[in-house]
């Protein structure tokens, strides 16, 4: 995967809105870099075209298969219906506590 640190740092807002954007202006869009970093705010057209050559990047390593699966644990059924797929015993035990 592409190295991020010659990357700015993108907010979660941005990122969806980045998302929306790609969504509205497809790549026969003229101008559309700057049309997508008016819909992000606080990005140039060339960085947003680099957070997409970035997203592309990491989409084609992950469909390789170059990017691993994660390893999650098993589920647990935590008695009120509700799957803990991921969380440590510590966590479970945590949410069971936070849910009394």
């Amino acid at each position: 995967m592409a190295s991020r640190s010659a990357t700015s740092s993108w907010t979660s807002k941005q990122n969806k809105s980045f998302e929306t954007a790609l969504a509205v202006y497809d790549k026969e869009t003229p101008d559309r870099w700057k049309n997508v970093a008016a819909m992000v705010g606080g990005k140039t057209a060339e960085e947003v075209k680099r957070h997409y050559e970035l997203l592309m990047e990491d989409l084609r390593s992950i469909e390789s298969g170059n990017v691993p699966f994660p390893n999650y644990r098993s589920s647990i059924d935590d008695n009120r219906g509700r799957a803990t797929t991921g969380l440590a015993e510590e966590d479970y035990k945590r949410n069971a506590v936070m849910d009394a």
